[in-house]
């Protein structure tokens, strides 16, 4: 089969939306390999379908709109919408298919019509803005802003006509291992985290206490999770919102070969938790967990320098991601930042849609008059 180009698309290529991945043609399976391999896990069937299954709750519609040319998936952007009960009010709203378990969304492409994928872009967002019934409001995050696809797919809600504001969604800190070695890096880090990494941990094995385990295999990996969860419920975090989700995600990442679970002990009680995850030569630290009462241990800090030194001796990883948050400590550990927004567009084909604008626009303008008030009577103090 040829490459679709750019006549091929306007004329022959067509938009379909399903309403699950199950339901997908086999054609698809390619199309989000390729962009998996290509960008990210997160744009992954295996992740996409696993959010769905376990990370979503029942009421959620799935709206995942692809393009086809012949029996070729040519691109795709799976989408949400919730319904509301107040719908005849509020804006019908159709979201990213991300959540807070996504650390990062954008449209899933075929590196082999990497040519023509502003124009696959336009169709889709077209498609979208033409749907019946009417989207009033279509709302894509997070996206890494320096990307290409962020500026393409801003091209194209331009080119259907629909007007766009953009958000601030998570600082990101990633570390360029620029060819180091373990060691070369450590010694790059803080003196008061390399001090107490090395303090702290060799009196845990001067003394056997410490244990630090590093899974892969899902057979290996099987028998940690219950560690995992007792680590997650002894810890400072909430609760998960779907308790199901993170134990499956371990699962599916080791059987995808991704997963690198690391479990610290101490006097054989499970003591640390993080869950990293190795793909395209990018090591992203997805989750990670320590029981309170090890704390004065820095156990925390052991375990992630025992996996970074896995990650960048064993697995040979150009990059390690912190993925989003602009927490201190790991600023500690990483060399660089960006940032991931979203993007909001509006239908000004629908009333609601306008309004939705309007509004957006009418706060927007509103808090620029108030910063220049603040600054006005700074100077005049």
């Amino acid at each position: 089969m040829g490459l679709a180009g750019a006549d091929s698309i306007n004329s022959k290529a067509l938009v379909r939306v399903y309403s699950s991945f199950d339901k997908l043609p086999s054609g698809y399976a390619t199309l989000f390999q390729e962009s998996g391999q290509q960008r990210s896990f997160f744009l992954s069937q295996p992740w996409f379908t696993h959010l769905h299954q376990a990370g979503l709750d029942a009421a959620v519609e799935q709206h995942i709109y692809g393009l086809e040319f012949e029996e070729a998936a040519l691109a795709a952007l799976p989408m949400w919408h919730r319904p509301s009960p107040f719908a005849a009010l509020r804006p019908k709203v159709l979201t990213a298919a991300a959540n807070f378990y996504s650390a990062l969304f954008g449209p899933v492409l075929s590196a082999h019509h990497a040519q023509t994928a502003q124009l696959q872009l336009d169709v889709l967002i077209q498609a979208m803005a033409s749907a019946k019934p009417r989207w009033d409001v279509i709302d894509l995050h997070p996206l890494e802003k320096e990307s290409e696809h962020y500026a393409m797919l801003l091209k194209a809600f331009a080119h259907a006509g629909m007007p766009t504001t953009s958000y601030f969604c998570a600082g990101n800190w990633f570390l360029k291992v620029n060819n180091r070695s373990y060691q070369e890096y450590f010694s790059s880090l803080p003196s008061q985290l390399k001090n107490t990494v090395k303090r702290k941990s060799e009196a845990l094995r001067k003394s056997d206490r410490l244990q630090l385990v590093i899974a892969k295999k899902p057979d290996d990996v099987a028998a940690l999770i219950e560690s995992y969860q007792q680590i997650y419920r002894k810890s400072w975090k909430q609760p998960e919102p779907f308790p199901e989700f993170v134990p499956g995600w371990i699962a599916q990442s080791a059987k995808q070969g991704w997963l690198r679970l690391g479990i610290a002990t101490i006097d054989g009680q499970p003591a640390a938790a993080q869950i990293w995850l190795v793909h395209q030569n990018k090591a992203s630290i997805y989750k990670l967990a320590y029981d309170e009462q090890f704390a004065h241990f820095s156990i925390g800090s052991i375990l992630t320098a025992h996996l970074f030194a896995h990650v960048i001796d064993n697995d040979r990883v150009s990059e390690v991601d912190f993925l989003n948050g602009d927490e201190r400590y790991k600023q500690d550990w990483m060399s660089d930042r960006r940032e991931y927004w979203g993007i909001v567009a509006y239908n000004t084909q629908t009333w609601k849609g306008r309004s939705a604008y309007l509004i957006e626009k009418s706060a927007d303008y509103a808090k620029r008059i108030i910063r220049q008030s603040k600054r006005i009577t700074t100077r005049s103090t």
